[in-house]
Parts: C-alpha cells; structure tokens; sequence
C-alpha cells in the first residue's frame, strides 16, 4: 500500500492503560470492596448474634411469653393507695400502676392482666387465690414485697426496687402518748405483719408483738383497742392515715369504727425496697428489670412519676412528719441492669417494640438505711 492510501476509517483501539482501562478498574475495585463490606457486616451480625446480648424477643421467648393469653399478678388488696380491691372489684394503687407498667412492657396491655389478692405469707411461693378459691402460681408478684437478703438466700427472685420507704408507726390520735423510736413501743401491745421482721424487731423492743396476715387486720384491732400501735412500712400505713380506706375496702375488709390515726416517724437506719418476685425464670427477672430501668431512665420515665403522684404523693399531706415513700424511683443496681440486643435504627424507630398500646395512668431523697422487710 502506497503512503498516499486513504486512512482507516473508525476509533482507533484504545492503547493499553488507557482512560477506559483505568475507569473500568477502578469500578472493579469499588466492587470488591462493597463485596467485602458487606461480608464483613455479616460477619458483625453473625457474631453479636451469637455472643453479644439477647434481643427483648429472645427474652420474651425464654421467658414462656409468646402466645400467653393473660398475665396472673399476685397484689394485695387491703393496702389503701398502694394496692386495695374495691367494692366492684377492680384494683387501684401505687403498686397496680406499676403492675400495669411491667405488664405493658412484657407485651400484655390492661385487659390481659388479671390481679389475684395474695397473703403475705403466699409472697415466696407465689400462690393466690382465685375468685373460685383455688390457688394459682401467678407470674409475678406486686405486693408491698421488701427486698432482703434472708428472702433472697431463700430463694425468692427479686426484680430491681422500684420503690424506697421506711418502717413507722401509727397510733389512735386520742392516744397522747408519743412514740419517737420502737423502744416506746415497750409493754404496748404492738400488731404488724407476721412474716416481717418488724415483729422481732418489735420483741427486741420489749413490745408485745402481735403478728396478722393483713394489715387492715391490725388496723381495725387498733380502732378496736385490742392493741395499741400499728407498725409496718410507712406507705402502707399512710393510707390509712388520710380520709380515703373506711368506705373504699370490699366487705371483706371494710373496717368498722373507724377513728383517726396519728402517723409516728421513729429514726431508725431501717430501709424498705419494695421488689418484684419475678419467680424462678431468668428471662422474666431480666424482663421486668429492663421495664424498670426503662421506667427510670427511659423516654417513658413518667409513667413512674404518675403513679407515685396520684398515689403516694397525695398522702403526704396527711402524714406530715413521717414521710410517706421516697419522692424518685430508687436506681437499679448492678446486678440488676441488663442489656439487650437492638441495632441502631431500632433504637429510633422502634424503641419499645412489645408495647401494644399505653396503659393510661391511674393518675427529697430519704437518708441511706437498712432494711427491715414488710
């Protein structure tokens, strides 16, 4: 071919390392490294999956809760303001809400609660009775139950306190005689409750100790001079200093004669930490605490407050000195946090996945003490 020849028509071939070459390479290259990401986030999942917390569902499961109908609670039902009956036979109080809130986060909302009355002494082993007279092992226990270590080495599985009072004592306000420590209390005939260490307390005093399942039964011993002095935690006994219990309590427990108390503070170093029996399960004690450390620190931490306000705060006027309960909701302790799995958009979008709805609201911190155990 002569060197006059017409040129070749069409793109010359792209010479190696070109611009196309190096476009290509760097789409390559940005492939794999999408590929190995998304290796490496399977990776992640994989492992926190497997070693890492458990979801609030995996609770739920380990705890029996899928597919359970209906939430047994055992609850008292002759404390006025924590927890008493009425004469239709719906439940109110301080611990009720709180019953309501634990069962809400559990996955159960109100009419898939039922409240059992349970005895004090039925506390441990989680029996009460049915409106038929039989007894249930209910699922948790919501009754004015103090946290000790006796009780724990006894093998009752409490939740995180959810509530800080104290031991005190009420007397006929017609009774002038003061009472400013137990040890006044000595050659008095004294009722409280049987299974609290109140009553040894009350022994060691040089009181003469009465022991009742229930404390409307010391009440109405009081009013009727059976005995002189009610000792107990002081928000079960403030109840019944205000205006409120006489014609709130079921028949079974309405008193009679009633006449007005006076509210005694004694300075003790003795603490009352009210707890849940969560029964033996570890899922359910995991549960309930994470309802409450959600309760404490959570963006649903009114729910708390509101129960404490209409309940226990609204006494308060009546009992002056002796405080009521502690104004705040005690913090969980170490043992008692936990931790569940819940990725990042989870903790925006779905913060409390196994609330079905709201339960609406039945609507200074105290020095350090020990615990006597109501």
């Amino acid at each position: 071919m002569s060197e006059h020849s017409e040129p070749v028509s069409g793109p010359l071939p792209e010479r190696a390392g070109g611009p196309g070459a190096a476009s290509r390479w760097r789409w390559l290259r940005l492939a794999a490294l999408l590929l190995l990401l998304v290796v490496l986030a399977v990776t992640v999942v994989r492992v926190v999956a497997a070693v890492g917390p458990p979801t609030r569902e995996q609770l739920r499961e380990r705890a029996g809760l899928p597919g359970k109908q209906t939430l047994l609670i055992g609850v008292k039902d002759d404390q006025p303001g924590v927890s008493q009956q009425l004469e239709n036979g719906a439940f109110e109080g301080f611990d009720i809400e709180i019953a309501y809130m634990i069962a809400e986060d559990l996955g159960f909302d109100a009419s898939r609660v039922q409240f059992l009355p349970i005895e004090s002494e039925d506390r441990a082993r989680r029996q009460a009775r049915t409106p038929d007279g039989r007894f249930v092992t209910v699922d948790l226990v919501v009754a004015s139950y103090s946290i000790t270590e006796q009780r724990r080495q006894q093998g009752v599985n409490f939740s995180a306190p959810y509530l800080e009072t104290e031991q005190s004592v009420v007397t006929l306000k017609s009774d002038t005689r003061p009472v400013s420590s137990l040890r006044d209390l000595a050659g008095r005939k004294v009722c409280t409750i049987g299974t609290s260490t109140s009553e040894r307390s009350l022994n060691e005093a040089g009181a003469q100790a009465r022991g009742r399942n229930r404390v409307s039964e010391c009440i109405q011993e009081l009013y009727d001079g059976t005995v002189d002095s009610v000792t107990t935690d002081a928000a079960i006994l403030a109840g019944f200093v205000g205006p409120r219990p006489a014609g709130e309590l079921p028949p079974m427990t309405k008193l009679k004669r009633v006449q007005e108390l006076r509210h005694w503070d004694i300075p003790d170093d003795k603490s009352e930490l009210w707890g849940v029996n969560t029964g033996p399960n570890p899922a359910m004690r995991d549960l309930v605490n994470l309802s409450l450390q959600e309760a404490a620190a959570g963006p649903n931490g009114q729910r708390w407050r509101a129960a404490f306000d209409r309940h226990l705060r609204s006494e308060q006027q009546y009992n002056d000195p002796q405080q009521v309960a502690v104004d705040g909701q005690p913090e969980p302790g170490q043992r008692d946090r936990v931790e569940v799995r819940q990725w990042p958009w989870e903790r925006f979008a779905l913060p409390y996945p196994h609330r079905p709805r709201p339960v609406p609201p039945a609507v200074v911190r105290a020095r350090g003490r020990r615990n006597s155990g109501c």
